[in-house]
């Protein structure tokens, strides 16, 4: 059994697998980093020096007691984040396009068999049957 399960994990599938979710949490952390910290602050700059994850609607304000402590937090739509996870994946779908079409870029076209040479058509083979039954008679 253990050997079954070596021979399972060494084939070249899981190995590729393995290696492309490692590979793709490293470029979502690639990814998120570029979009929270270059394009979320540009953004934020034209959109009047706003923050969007700090966007929300407040459905209850947080209850403090006269010593500071939170007695009951804040209650709140925060879409200001959602905003930016729309970002997020709109730059995640951007780059991986602009990956595939890279890597569509370096593969060569696929050299396509020759055509089989074309043989005698259905009337070319009759008119040699008639003209060797003519011959023979």
């Amino acid at each position: 059994m253990l050997k079954e399960f070596r021979d399972f994990i060494m084939t070249g599938n899981v190995i590729d697998l393995a290696v492309a979710v490692i590979l793709a949490g490293a470029m979502g952390l690639v990814i998120n980093g570029f979009v929270s910290d270059i394009m979320m602050p540009v953004v934020g700059h034209f959109a009047g020096g706003q923050d969007f994850s700090e966007f929300k609607v407040v459905l209850a304000d947080a209850v403090v007691a006269a010593d500071g402590t939170v007695e009951k937090p804040e209650n709140a739509i925060l879409y200001g984040k959602w905003i930016n996870a729309i970002i997020n994946l709109i730059t995640v779908g951007f780059v991986l396009f602009l990956i595939v079409k890279a890597y569509n870029k370096t593969k060569k076209p696929k050299e396509e068999a020759p055509a089989a040479p074309a043989g005698p058509t259905q009337e070319e083979l009759l008119a040699e049957i008639r003209d060797v039954l003519k011959s023979k008679n």
